[in-house]
């Protein structure tokens, strides 16, 4: 496995393994085949109600807390007050004592109360990195400008026909690393049958899916691919023995279609969506 430095000198794999629409019961057993095909990165949310899940799979794995790297989100809070609160509830439900990075997962509501928060958090230790997720990049830089800590990640919707080149230059200059969310696009757009990618897949030997998640690693960006099937978690972490030529990585370039396939976070509909409270998210239930 490969690592990478955050910006505070935390060191985290650039490979891990998500876990987004996975249902609670399901979730133990899908996250319990991603450790044993080597994973040491799990990425999990509140808002994805299934944080219990992951923790029993973590509890029974037999795996020594500080070989892993986990990473939950805060969701929309009603008052920046809540977010220790917030961050409790998860903790409880993963069966930590610390999350090793802590993400606002969505640019609405009082993030600037709730980053004070977290970095009041950080500080004593209850997590070991705290990032954002779904900045747009001036949402991202006008967020740094007005704190203390620059956020270590900014987890984004990051695929070959959504690419985030500019973003990723934006954040390199701040020293923020870009972490892929939805790394195959979900499939959509007949991804996995893209001629362009079969083509490099089939030079390699490799599917597809470990050609674009190379691509992504090889760009220094964090791929966190999600399945709920054995040889697919297997298949997805075995893409460190080939590496991609730049002819190769040029080719991937020009699937850009440079927008969302998903949501548009500048929107008044995605503020109106991911701007709602959800109880139990925000560690109010």
């Amino acid at each position: 496995m490969e690592n990478i430095t955050l910006n505070n000198g935390v060191e985290m794999p650039i490979l891990g393994f998500g876990v987004f629409q996975i249902p609670n019961g399901e979730t133990e057993k899908a996250v319990s085949l991603a450790l044993e095909a080597g994973y040491r990165a799990i990425d999990t949310a509140a808002i994805y109600h299934n944080e219990e899940g992951v923790g029993r799979a973590i509890a029974t794995s037999g795996i020594p807390r500080e070989e892993l790297f986990i990473t939950t989100k805060l969701w929309t809070q009603p008052s920046a007050s809540n977010t220790e609160r917030a961050l409790d509830a998860s903790l409880s439900r993963l069966g930590l004592d610390y999350v090793d990075l802590y993400l606002i997962h969505q640019p609405f509501g009082d993030i600037y109360g709730q980053w004070r928060e977290m970095e009041r958090l950080y500080s004593q230790g209850r997590v070991r990195a705290i990032g954002v997720s779904n900045f747009y990049p001036g949402r991202l830089v006008d967020f740094m400008k007005h704190n203390e800590i620059v956020p270590a990640v900014n987890q984004i919707e990051t695929h070959p026909f959504f690419q985030r080149t500019e973003d990723q230059k934006i954040a390199d200059e701040y020293g923020v690393k870009i972490e892929s969310w939805g790394p195959l696009a979900e499939v959509k757009n007949n991804i996995l049958d893209n001629p362009t990618l079969v083509a490099i897949a089939q030079e390699h030997g490799k599917s597809v899916a470990q050609v674009i998640l190379r691509w992504l690693t090889q760009r220094g960006i964090i791929a966190i691919p999600k399945s709920v099937h054995e040889s697919r978690i297997a298949e997805n972490f075995a893409i460190f023995d080939f590496t991609l030529s730049q002819a190769q990585m040029d080719a991937i370039a020009t699937l850009d279609q440079g927008t969302s396939l998903f949501v548009d976070h500048y929107s008044v509909e995605a503020a109106k969506n991911l701007g709602r409270i959800d109880d139990i998210a925000a560690g109010l239930a």
